[in-house]
């Protein structure tokens, strides 16, 4: 006879998983293929998830690093829900591609923000992470050198701004609120003039995400963010676990990913997901658990999620 399995209180944060922009990113890539067959080309995966990008790749969407990858013709051209440069739309139209611009419109937001910016004569400074696809297409909405990024508090002591210069600040939309929070502090301490958004760039879903982690964290012996590594917001909630006294926290992409040697000794463990993982992936953990725990699941709950996005006036119907 076996042994019983030990009791195991799982704390699943609410809310977690797609965010209303991933959902309208995938959207985006399975009307096309509905619409307009297969293939579909999509410019960047089209979220930062290994498991949606496969099911849209067997359901004929080929993904490109670069539009020169992407032949001539009429087939769709999907950009990520990240968003892209400015150069990126321009080489479509001059190849005559038929585009399809599945950015996010909380990035597209921060596009629209830099560029008023711009046209006002301000130099613009984002506060975002080198090399995210979200940061290179925020910079390459302006003109080479009108953007300068900062990472950190350290960056912003180092800066320096084109004397006399005006200044505004723009943010990544899937950083840490606090990390955010410190370094804007710093931008207006040592530029007291400078301009904001109206509202906080930082997107509501990475905000709640963070918010039910925070709420968790100091009563779990461990956590669980389910989410890709190249994920900005999956990798800010391990973060936020591990700030907010949750003693381990890794990030997997999938119950296979999950190393055993950091969940041997605890009594209640904490699940969330990225704003680009599936809910399928937190249910093959969940049931991962509960093959080596007697599993009791307890939901908590931060905030309540009604944000939707339509479709591209491309891919609606004619009654939408």
């Amino acid at each position: 006879m076996s042994a019983p399995k030990p009791p195991l209180t799982i704390l699943l944060c609410a809310p977690r998983g797609f965010c209303a922009g991933v959902v309208r990113a995938i959207d985006v890539v399975e009307a096309a293929l509905k619409r307009f067959g297969a293939p579909v080309y999509v410019r960047h995966e089209i979220v930062h998830n290994r498991y949606v990008v496969d099911a849209l790749r067997a359901k004929g969407a080929i993904f490109v690093e670069e539009l020169d990858e992407a032949p001539d013709g009429d087939r769709p051209v999907i950009f990520s829900a990240h968003g892209v440069a400015k150069s990126v739309p321009e080489a479509a139209r001059a190849r005559g591609l038929f585009a399809i611009d599945a950015t996010c419109p909380l990035v597209t937001k921060v596009h629209r923000e830099a560029d008023i910016h711009h046209r006002r004569g301000r130099t613009v400074i984002l506060v975002g992470h080198r090399g995210h696809p979200e940061v290179v297409g925020t910079m390459g909405q302006l003109p080479e050198g009108a953007v300068l990024l900062v990472e950190t508090e350290a960056d912003v002591a180092r800066i320096e701004p084109r004397a006399g210069a005006e200044l505004a600040y723009v943010t990544q939309t899937t950083l840490s609120v606090d990390d955010t929070a410190s370094v804007v502090a710093a931008l207006k301490k040592r530029f007291p003039a400078i301009h904001g958004p109206h509202k906080e760039d930082i997107c509501y879903a990475t905000t709640n995400r963070q918010e039910a982690v925070k709420r968790i964290a100091s009563a779990c012996d461990a956590l669980v963010v389910v989410g890709a590594e190249n994920s900005s917001n999956s990798q800010r909630l391990r973060e936020v676990a591990e700030r907010s006294g949750c003693p381990t926290a890794q990030l997997v992409a999938r119950a296979a990913d999950i190393d055993w040697r950091l969940f041997s000794r605890i009594s209640t463990l904490g699940i969330t997901a990225g704003a680009s993982a599936p809910e399928v992936l937190v249910e093959e953990v969940i049931d991962a658990f509960a093959e080596r725990y007697e599993v009791t699941v307890e939901t908590v709950s931060t905030a309540d999620e009604h944000v939707f996005f339509p479709l591209p006036r491309e891919l609606r119907s004619p009654a939408a």
